[in-house]
């Protein structure tokens, strides 16, 4: 099969489009023909390489599989089109138990500690498929599953978002960015969100967002503040890091919460710990979400009132490319490799 695979650490370079034998699917997995795979920074971060987290080489990446059912898919048809939750966890301890899969030991992410869907076939654990239909396209279905489970799980489950209350989603251009503006509307808050240039704004408040600012031409901080009559807003939706942390820290009311799932600008922050106890700030880390949290977000899809937004279709021989407008952030919303 063709693939687009690294065999070592490094920059784009070493993204290389070769022919790999077809996946060795167990007796629990699943071998499904790519139709569509969605791009994100875990990615870039696995072809980086990430501190103490193994990853498998030579190496396919790809969280965000879309394809058609070709052997072991239990109770479902060959052929029938199916959507790959990228969450791999064991099921039976005590964190799966309690519906809090990410903190399974066992817990891993197709396309890191696995190979993902940058090839024309990925093999997944059988109870992974999620059968799907054709109300959307291949590569929309592909913009589901990684951003809108993370951004789902960071406001509503660890959030605790509620109607009327104002969040501040860093980063609306980004795919879960996008994912977070159109979670926090139906949630019945008040948006702001931040974005880098004009169009970006534009496309933003046609996801629903109340208030957008532009970080390039204005100060976030002192637009929140000035728009908040100076109380600040209840949570901040985080996962740019220290080029934005200090800032989002700042935006933040009395009680406020702060909920951070990335760190696309660097993995290290200041924290100045007399704005934390004077003002009862909480601080909750994200990883992604549970099955559960996705079949809820699927629903939502299904029903219409989530939509996935797609920038821009890549093919596989174009997966460099893809990544290099990733780490350019020129883009709003996803970006998707199709494979033919």
């Amino acid at each position: 099969m063709k693939a687009v695979v690294f065999h070592q650490h490094g920059g784009l370079g070493v993204l290389k489009h070769e022919e790999l034998p077809l996946p060795e699917s167990g007796s629990e997995e699943a071998l499904v023909k790519v139709e569509a795979c969605g791009l994100n920074h875990l990615d870039l971060w696995a072809r980086q390489g990430l501190p103490g987290i193994k990853i498998p080489m030579p190496h396919v990446g790809g969280s965000e599989i879309v394809g058609t059912l070709v052997s072991g898919g239990g109770s479902l048809k060959k052929g029938q089109r199916v959507l790959v939750a990228p969450g791999i966890n064991c099921g039976s301890c005590p964190a799966c138990l309690s519906g809090r899969d990410s903190l399974c030991r066992e817990f891993k992410i197709i396309g890191l500690q696995t190979n993902g869907g940058y090839a024309e076939y990925a093999a997944a654990p059988k109870r992974n498929l999620i059968p799907i239909g054709d109300l959307l396209k291949p590569e929309e279905w592909a913009a589901v599953p990684l951003v809108f489970l993370s951004a789902w799980h960071m406001l509503i489950t660890r959030g605790s978002l509620k109607p009327g209350e104002t969040v501040l989603v860093q980063g609306g251009g980004s795919g879960v960015g996008s994912a977070a503006i159109q979670i926090a509307k139906l949630a019945g808050a008040v948006v702001f969100t931040t974005v880098g240039s004009e169009k970006k704004a534009r496309k933003a408040k046609t996801l629903g967002a109340d208030w957008v600012i532009n970080h390039t031409t204005s100060d976030f901080v002192e637009e929140v503040l000035q728009r908040t009559k100076q109380r600040g807003v209840d949570l901040v939706f985080e996962h740019v890091g220290p080029a934005t942390w200090n800032g989002s820290v700042r935006c933040l009311a009395k009680g406020g919460r702060l909920v951070t799932c990335g760190a696309t600008t660097g993995p290290k922050v200041e924290l100045d710990l007399r704005f934390f106890f004077t003002k009862e700030l909480s601080i909750s880390g994200c990883y992604m979400g549970s099955r559960t949290e996705l079949d809820q977000v699927l629903s939502l899809v299904v029903q219409g009132r989530l939509k996935p937004v797609v920038d821009t279709v890549f093919t596989l021989k174009e997966a460099s490319r893809a990544q290099e407008m990733m780490e350019s952030r020129n883009f709003f919303g996803k970006l998707v490799i199709k494979l033919s």
